[in-house]
């Protein structure tokens, strides 16, 4: 037995050192921040982490997880409900899967990984919701901040009413703005402060805060925000704060490098004769805070870890926490999410729906942290369950409708897989486990 401890952290050390060896991306401008945590304990010798049952179950629960998947996906694959998706499962402190299943591209050989990148389209609103909380805890900004006094040419209604706008009310989609206003100026490539200017043409439809009503246009204006106090436009101040610091190692912002990266997967449209490949494009890489952020799974999965409170050397619980807070209850329309099983209530916090549901035959309520997201005919949601430890992210490149119920479907799979009894240190030892299948 001593010799099969010694293996296996012989198998895991000798991996995980040349990853820290070929750590990706210039950290020089982020945070100086220790180490993750997770990359510490898998250096160390696994008994440490875990006794050889504990591995054993961590490893059979893996197995079982990856069979169900490879069984959906391809149930989805060959009944042409998706070309391909990227997909991570986060439990505890681990990622346990972070793969790809399908094609990049329909009639084309290359398959999805776990390190092809997706266009993330309104799951960037989470990013910048995050971003928006590390800076009030620093005190770089508050929640109560003016539009106006960041933008002077920003104005919605009258000055009373305009001065009433905060950076809260554009980051919860209650600044008083109609459904979607200005969206087809974001499509058309106009730049934010163009954009910003054209409000004050528009007739607001409630008081700041009393009303919930999704954006992009005015949801964007909080980058600009962001960028007065931090003298860094976002996708710097991301890359700094976060990407850098997770080893977000494929995750860009601008089309460039996104066109140019070496695995990617390929938009797609549906015709009579099944799904059709069409061309990458430039849209909302001019509003990166409401849906211009690119990601693989694998780094999908290093955020939710992240989400999740496993990284408090980079950002703290509690300001992580400000993000999901609850700001006003979603009413309006007929939402997918509405027939989620056991669902109660919906709010938005900041670029996060927060939704509160009962587990079957169970009253106690749970939270699950939500988005999704279209832009350029991809379609992804991602969903943290924080009472459950556990994160899900699935990443298409076809707006199919799968989508509307991958994430309940996968936590069924999960929770029959896991149920609620897995001992914590097996949950608790590093993804890396996975190296000694």
């Amino acid at each position: 037995m001593r010799s099969f401890k010694i293996l296996i952290s012989a198998l895991i050390a000798i991996p995980l050192f040349c990853m820290l060896i070929m750590f990706c991306g210039n950290t020089s401008k982020a945070k100086a921040k220790p180490e993750p945590k997770a990359l510490i304990e898998a250096t160390k010798p696994l008994e440490v982490v875990a006794d050889p049952e504990e591995i054993l179950l961590y490893i059979k629960n893996r197995r079982a997880l990856q069979a169900a998947l490879t069984s959906y996906f391809k149930k989805a694959v060959e009944s042409g409900d998706i070309v391909g998706a990227g997909v991570s499962i986060v439990k505890g402190d681990s990622i346990v899967i972070s793969e790809g299943f399908g094609k990049r591209k329909s009639g084309g050989k290359a398959k999805v990984d776990g390190e092809t990148i997706f266009r993330l389209g309104s799951l960037s609103k989470g990013f910048a919701g995050v971003l928006a909380a590390d800076l009030e805890e620093e005190g770089k900004i508050h929640w109560s901040d003016k539009v106006r006094d960041f933008i002077p040419d920003f104005q919605l209604g009258d000055k009373t009413n305009t001065d009433k706008i905060t950076l809260a009310h554009i980051l919860s989609h209650t600044s008083g703005t109609p459904y979607h206003s200005f969206t087809n100026l974001v499509d058309a490539g106009i730049p934010l402060r163009e954009i910003a200017a054209q409000f004050k043409d528009v007739k607001p439809i409630s008081e700041p805060g009393a009303l919930y009503s999704y954006q992009n246009a005015m949801f964007s204006l909080s980058s600009e925000m962001m960028r007065k106090v931090t003298g860094e436009d976002i996708s710097e101040a991301l890359q700094n704060r976060f990407f850098n610091p997770l080893e977000m190692c494929s995750t860009t912002t601008d089309y460039e490098t996104l066109s140019n990266s070496p695995d990617i997967a390929m938009p797609h449209v549906r015709t009579r004769r099944g799904w059709r490949s069409t061309k990458l494009t430039d849209s909302y890489h001019n509003a990166i805070a409401a849906g211009g952020i690119n990601a693989s799974a694998g780094d999908m999965a290093k955020w939710m870890r992240f989400l999740l409170g496993h990284n408090p050397e980079i950002m703290d619980k509690s300001a992580l926490a400000e993000a999901f807070n609850p700001q006003i209850e979603i009413k309006a329309g007929r939402k997918y999410y509405y027939r989620w099983p056991g669902h109660i209530t919906s709010y938005y916090g900041y670029g996060w729906r927060i939704h509160k549901f009962a587990e079957k035959d169970s009253d106690t309520e749970q939270t699950i942290w939500h988005h999704g997201g279209s832009v350029n005919h991809f379609r992804n949601e991602i969903a943290v369950y924080p009472e459950a430890d556990l994160g899900i992210c699935v990443l298409l490149n076809s707006n199919s409708r799968l989508a509307s119920t991958v994430i309940p479907d996968l936590h069924k799979i999960i929770s029959g897989i896991y149920g609620k009894d897995v001992p914590k240190a097996a949950l608790d030892a590093s993804s890396d486990l996975a190296l000694v299948e």
